[in-house]
């Protein structure tokens, strides 16, 4: 069962709601008594937090299970799980499988056994090991700070009337462009250039640049040749084709099939 946090006072007056009182009480290691956000071992939780993050980033195994075990076994598990969360989105490759294992050792910790005792420790050196083994990444933080500073860029050039330095990667996202593909019948522009089955199948649902496998390749025509939209060959075989991974938005308009 996860302890139910209550807000109390510290030293200074300032308000602490997130605490759970466990982690307020005891003794260090050496018999003093524990300071506000201090952990048995006499560190503050905040620097073992941040060294956590950055073993994680770095991929240091050994520092990284000292630092979950020393939070957890000080009251601090539910900072532990807060960070282990964050750091899968924030510090590791998109599409990394240690997201579900962090979920899991969380949910065994504090939902099957008590998170700072032996079992609950062990799902959290579990974690934080699962993590610095992963391919760590900062893709998406810097992908959303370079998104971010290109959309400031953008709109002060179209403020002064002239072209950004730096555009996001589809620039001017309208029919005709380099993206014309986007608009099938699933959008407003697509529906009005009469863009219907016949686009979408042979044009907006080609994958790549692997292609689909023979089975599915196989269903794909079958289900085209039985449905209502007579296809000729040459429709069928560039609907099957892999999209060109040295152009992967090029297709040919609608009298080119």
């Amino acid at each position: 069962m996860v302890e139910e946090r209550q807000a109390t006072f510290g030293d200074d007056g300032t308000l602490d709601t997130e605490t759970p009182p466990s982690a307020r009480e005891g003794t260090t290691d050496r018999g003093t008594e524990r300071e506000a956000d201090e952990t048995d071992g006499g560190y503050n939780r905040y620097a073992v937090s941040s060294v956590l993050q950055k073993a994680v980033r770095r991929s240091d195994e050994e520092v990284a299970a000292w630092a979950a075990w020393e939070l957890a076994r000080s009251g601090y598990a539910w900072n532990l799980w807060d960070r282990l969360n964050l750091y899968v989105v924030e510090d590791l490759r998109a599409g990394d499988e240690v997201a579900l294992l962090v979920e899991r050792y969380e949910q065994l910790a504090t939902e099957r056994w008590e998170p700072d005792e032996w079992r609950g420790r062990l799902c959290g050196i579990h974690a934080a090991l699962a993590c610095a083994r992963a391919h760590s990444s900062r893709e998406s933080p810097n992908a959303d700070e370079a998104f971010r500073r290109i959309a400031e860029a953008r709109a002060d050039a179209q403020d002064a009337g002239a072209d950004p330095p730096v555009d996001f990667p589809v620039g001017d996202l309208e029919p005709g462009g380099e993206y014309d593909v986007a608009f099938d019948s699933h959008t407003g522009e697509g529906s009005r250039l009469g863009r219907g089955t016949r686009w979408f199948k042979t044009r907006g649902a080609r994958v790549g640049p692997e292609g689909e496998d023979e089975q599915s390749r196989r269903w794909q025509r079958l289900a085209m040749v039985l449905s209502d939209v007579d296809y000729d060959e040459a429709e069928l075989d560039h609907a099957l084709d892999a999209v060109d991974p040295d152009d992967r938005w090029d297709e040919p308009g609608a009298d080119e099939l």
